[in-house]
């Protein structure tokens, strides 16, 4: 991607994460949803000179930002979609927080696969296949489980303040349940996305380290 280009979809991405903030269901609840936005889009900026990233990457984190930017401004027990999806296949709750938690698997499984064949011995072919898709899996689960404390901790410092970023939504398994979408969203992603992904990587310049 161009510097222009990428300024562009950053410009796109601000403009949405601002709109996402008009009117949002509530405020502290929003800012902590798209944490992960405001984190992200300065990095790749940054970083965009000397760690270029794929296409396909820098278009899966515009939809996986997306994700996040709606469940913030609704919160996600709230999204319309979520409750399309409860009225269409007779759902007993608003699922749009297991999309999130699919994307939360599904994209972080492509940044670290790209991270990994571009800068580590995993790139070779003795290291690539089995061990790549293992490793890759488990750096997605530890982040998943990482996110769970996060709200854990969130909800120790909020008490009943919670409610609305946690979205369990009553469901007592709902943190391994949130663990399992994230675990199939990783698997999915190197499943489906491996081969596309490959030859936008061969494509790039060479990588430091």
């Amino acid at each position: 991607m161009t510097r222009p280009a990428l300024l562009t979809y950053a410009a796109v991405l601000v403009a949405l994460l601002i709109a996402s903030a008009i009117s949002a269901h509530e405020q502290t609840t929003w800012a902590m949803e798209v944490a992960p936005v405001v984190i992200a889009l300065p990095l790749m900026l940054a970083t965009h000179r000397r760690f270029p990233l794929t296409p396909l990457l820098y278009g899966l984190i515009a939809l996986h930002m997306g994700v996040l930017m709606l469940g913030g401004h609704y919160t996600y027990a709230r999204v319309p979609l979520g409750f399309w999806m409860e009225d269409a296949f007779g759902f007993t709750r608003n699922h749009y927080d297991r999309i999130g938690h699919l994307m939360q698997g599904f994209v972080p499984a492509v940044v670290a696969r790209e991270v990994l064949l571009r800068i580590t011995p995993l790139s070779t072919p003795s290291m690539r296949g089995g061990w790549l898709f293992l490793i890759v899996t488990s750096i997605c689960l530890a982040f998943s489980a990482l996110y769970e404390l996060i709200e854990w901790a969130a909800a120790e410092a909020m008490g009943a303040g919670a409610e609305d970023f946690l979205g369990t939504q009553g469901d007592p398994f709902d943190t391994q349940k949130d663990m399992f979408c994230a675990w199939i969203g990783a698997m999915a992603a190197q499943w489906l996305l491996a081969r596309w992904h490959d030859r936008q990587i061969r494509s790039l310049p060479a990588s430091p380290g």
